[in-house]
């Protein structure tokens, strides 16, 4: 039996879709500060908190539900000191299907070499065919090259950008070279962004020449027989003058449990045989305790030892050091 040309039509296969494969690729200096600008007003990181695992879990999910394909792997980019990851940023990195890619911060908090290494990636991932779309979350204009360049590898590139309080936080050009445009609102951001309640100021009183100074009370404080406690030891000191112990406690508690997470058993001879931290971790666990405090500690030595001794006490919870374990 013989057919035509249009009955064959008939048999044939329908044609399926393409399945899209992509690549998330995170500017973090720009989605920090654009939205802690909406959020607060402010761009500087010491105003806020994120939540950057759950924060990347929604720009993921959100781009399952645009692009409708298979996820190669979320790219992340920051910038440390150095490059020495920070332990938020060692957190990051464990996370699955996350690439962590750092560039360096200078003294004035600027990010450098992040926007080079955005655009090698995306270079890299379209001329070896690895994706067909590429989800840009940035606003400025030298990712131009790079977008152009995926592009003329067939790789469709989208932009996402973020919701501005007033006039625009993307280069225009940029916006006109992506194939798609995407604004993140409040709504979607608001739920990871918490704004940093900064500590109470000293009030006038405290800072007369009556008053102690913070140097006399944290360092060279002499004992005061009349000031002992029912159990000998020294009547704590009233928390106008210095940060509040509890506080500081529990932020040395938190700064140890993301080391846990980050390093583990495995790494805990790092901070052995205690208990005197290397300087590294030491200084790590001084700025993220700043960080979620608000307020400084390095004029408080006696601060910076409840901090030592919550962080100690955690690791030893976790770890039963002393108990034959390690």
């Amino acid at each position: 039996m013989a057919y035509s040309r249009s009955d064959m039509t008939e048999f044939s296969p329908p044609s399926l879709p393409t399945l899209a494969r992509y690549a998330i690729m995170v500017d973090v200096g720009y989605i920090y500060a654009a939205t802690g600008e909406l959020l607060y007003g402010s761009s500087s990181r010491r105003e806020f908190r994120v939540d950057a695992d759950k924060l990347i879990q929604a720009l993921t999910r959100h781009a399952d539900s645009l692009v409708r394909g298979e996820l190669l792997r979320v790219y992340w980019y920051d910038a440390a000191r150095d490059r020495v990851p920070t332990i938020d940023q060692r957190v990051i990195a464990q996370m699955p299907l996350v690439k962590l890619r750092l560039g360096n911060l200078n003294a004035r908090g600027q990010q450098k070499g992040v926007d080079a290494q955005i655009r090698a990636d995306m270079e890299a991932l379209a001329r070896h065919r690895a994706v067909t779309d590429t989800v840009l979350v940035a606003g400025d204009e030298d990712m131009v090259p790079a977008v152009e360049a995926a592009q003329a590898f067939g790789v469709r590139v989208h932009l996402w950008g973020i919701e501005p309080p007033f006039g625009t936080n993307q280069a225009e050009r940029l916006v006109w070279e992506s194939d798609t445009v995407e604004v993140l609102d409040r709504p979607f951001l608001e739920p990871y962004f918490t704004r940093v309640t900064p500590a109470e100021p000293v009030p006038h009183a405290a800072l007369a020449p009556s008053v102690p100074s913070p140097s006399q009370l944290f360092g060279e404080r002499p004992p005061r027989p009349a000031g002992r406690s029912a159990h000998g030891g020294v009547t704590p000191l009233p928390s106008r003058f210095g940060p509040d112990r509890e506080r500081v406690e529990e932020a040395g508690e938190h700064v140890a449990q993301k080391w846990i997470l980050t390093r583990g058993e495995d790494n805990i001879r790092d901070l052995l045989p205690g208990p005197i931290l290397p300087p590294v971790i030491d200084k790590e666990l001084l700025v993220e305790a700043e960080k979620e405090l608000g307020l400084s500690l390095r004029p408080y030595q006696e601060a910076r030892e409840w901090l030592r001794d919550a962080f100690w006490a955690r690791v030893r919870r976790q770890f039963r050091i002393g108990t034959g374990r390690l």
